[in-house]
């Protein structure tokens, strides 16, 4: 009898305990649950709440959308500083002159603006061009390619123009852009230009027609427009290269190590390198690299490299 009454109050004192340990468990995962996911006893209302406010990120547009973006940017910003120049008269009745303007400076007709011709005398309106990205501080055009673009500059992040848009969303074709290691004046002995290899044929895509030795003797020109001044540069070389990083691998601030790398370039001896022996480019000149990858797997630690001296500007 005795060892019954003990083994009963053995198993209220299992139950008490089972169900003290249940309770404990219970407001300690709700503990738990509110640090990890409340805050500071935030509710879940008011965490969703809170949540519902932040910017949601950018729908990439497609290609073709950010082409037509780039060439309405050219056309209102070239628009823009033709108006400017031309003058919009006292009365403000100047807007038949405003009209003219782009046609008289050879940027009106189709055909030109497709094969990247620009407006002379570094006339783009980088005020309107920074209404769509603050980080526009250049334009480059190739003549003879769909090269026409602007060139950006992230401030804190050298690889952020690699993988975003001209509108800020994630994704290709990126922008043309340097890295903070070039001065944005154009006056390093080497200024790196970057640009993705599109299927499209759209960014950089337009290099590959340099490794084509008609194509580069027939088009040597490349103009770089900034707010103040346009620069104007002759193209010497053209070849294939390595993927290493131009900037980290040579100081071309010293002298030196410029006029041996110049040298390099014009020692070469692979055929479908393309060179302008009789332009003689030394450790006082100014260049620009422009760089894009190569298609195809096989080629993906290659780059494509071209190459002009500044020759006005």
């Amino acid at each position: 009898m005795k060892k019954e009454k003990k083994n009963k109050k053995q198993l209220i004192l299992r139950l008490l305990l089972s169900a003290a340990g249940l309770a404990a468990v219970f407001f300690l995962g709700k503990g738990m649950s509110r640090l990890l996911y409340g805050g500071s006893g935030e509710t879940r209302e008011a965490q969703e709440e809170t949540e519902g406010t932040l910017p949601l990120p950018k729908a990439a547009l497609t290609e073709e959308e950010l082409e037509a973006l780039f060439r309405t940017a050219k056309v209102n910003a070239t628009s823009l500083a033709a108006g400017e120049t031309q003058g919009s008269g006292a009365a403000g009745d100047g807007g038949e002159d405003s009209d003219t303007a782009p046609e008289e400076k050879g940027e009106g007709n189709g055909a030109g603006e497709e094969e990247g011709d620009s407006p002379e005398g570094g006339e783009i309106d980088f005020a309107y061009l920074k209404t769509l990205n603050e980080d526009i501080y250049a334009w480059i055009t190739v003549p003879g390619t769909v090269i026409d673009y602007p060139i950006l500059q992230h401030p804190t992040d050298d690889t952020y123009y690699l993988h975003h848009n001209l509108d800020g969303s994630y994704g290709y074709p990126g922008c043309i852009y340097t890295e903070s290691l070039n001065a944005k004046d154009f006056t390093d002995p080497n200024t790196v230009i970057y640009g993705h290899n599109m299927k499209a044929g759209t960014m950089f895509a337009g290099l590959h027609a340099f490794e084509d030795r008609d194509f580069f003797d027939a088009n040597r020109e490349v103009a770089v427009y900034l707010p103040e001044k346009t620069l104007h540069y002759q193209i010497f070389a053209a070849y294939v290269y390595d993927d290493r990083h131009l900037l980290y691998s040579f100081d071309f601030k010293d002298k030196e190590v410029y006029a041996s790398y110049l040298k390099s370039i014009y020692d070469r001896r692979d055929m479908s390198t393309n060179l302008d022996k009789e332009l003689t480019v030394t450790e006082e000149d100014k260049i620009i690299t422009l760089v894009t990858c190569m298609p195809g797997s096989a080629d993906a630690d290659k780059r494509l490299l071209v190459q002009a001296v500044l020759t006005e500007g």
